[in-house]
């Protein structure tokens, strides 16, 4: 179906693999292009959880050099517009979790799309870079919005000065990751707790998404009344009056995701 990704569905999750291997699974536009269908896609009922995650030795290197620096190729405006910003978008804008499963290098942009995840994790031997520094850019891919409200300003000011490498432990234990496995155990473990998910109460868990999309730029007032508005809204779904029929029936409730 895609050139530049694998895209496959198990029980209810979908699963985007980058599959640029030769470049570390860097974006061109046609990658970018295959990624936003593919998300796209997974707005379908269908699916309740998505993972995000790269093949051979790297989640993603960030932008293909070559397409940025190609005589008559696109201007890096047109490369964020095209690329980035739509992705990062639509990772926040789902209404289902989406997974990060970083089984390698994430540098650049492809160190933001990881950490812009709902939730993120890493084999042992992946590392993170903030590399724009490196080659005198700005971090873009939402990185000044995500990486200082997971690790404070000083730790993210100084990793986008500095472009080091971060280690995924490290990346874990500065708060930037949820869960390190080992390398050979990451897809299985990344599968088995996104399959977790996808059998929750997954409108539950969109409107969660909402609210803590908001959190940082709500007033707590604005925030106590978009909770209130996003209670209404679950009160009300089938998975809610379920989990409470399951409740008194004394047995576990069977979610159907609506």
């Amino acid at each position: 179906m895609y050139e530049n990704i694998k895209f496959e569905i198990k029980e209810s999750v979908a699963i985007i693999t980058l599959n640029r291997e030769k470049v570390l699974n860097s974006f061109n536009f046609e990658m970018a292009d295959d990624v936003i269908d593919a998300l796209n896609k997974c707005k379908d009922s269908s699916i309740r959880a998505v993972v995000l995650t790269g093949s051979g030795r790297g989640f993603c290197a960030g932008q293909d050099l070559e397409e940025a620096t190609r005589e008559g190729g696109p201007s890096i405006e047109e490369i964020v517009d095209h690329t980035y910003n739509p992705i990062v978008t639509l990772i926040r804008a789902l209404e289902k979790p989406v997974i990060g499963s970083v089984n390698g290098i994430a540098a650049g942009a492809g160190a933001n799309i990881a950490l812009v995840c709902d939730i993120t994790f890493a084999s042992e031997s992946s590392t993170f870079i903030q590399s724009f520094t490196n080659i005198g850019l700005v971090p873009d891919s939402g990185g000044t919005f995500t990486l200082p409200r997971l690790i404070g300003m000083q730790r993210a000011t100084a990793m986008m000065f500095l472009g080091n490498k971060v280690s995924a432990e490290e990346a874990k234990d500065l708060g930037m990751i949820y869960e390190v496995v080992a390398d050979e155990d990451l897809e299985a473990a990344t599968l088995k707790f996104a399959t977790k998910l996808a059998v929750r109460p997954t409108v539950g868990l969109a409107l969660t998404k909402k609210a803590l999309n908001a959190t940082f730029t709500n007033s707590l007032e604005e925030q106590l009344n978009l909770e209130k508005d996003l209670q209404a809204v679950a009160a009300q779904t089938y998975d809610h009056k379920e989990s409470l029929k399951a409740f008194f029936e004394k047995r576990k409730p069977v979610y159907q995701g609506k």
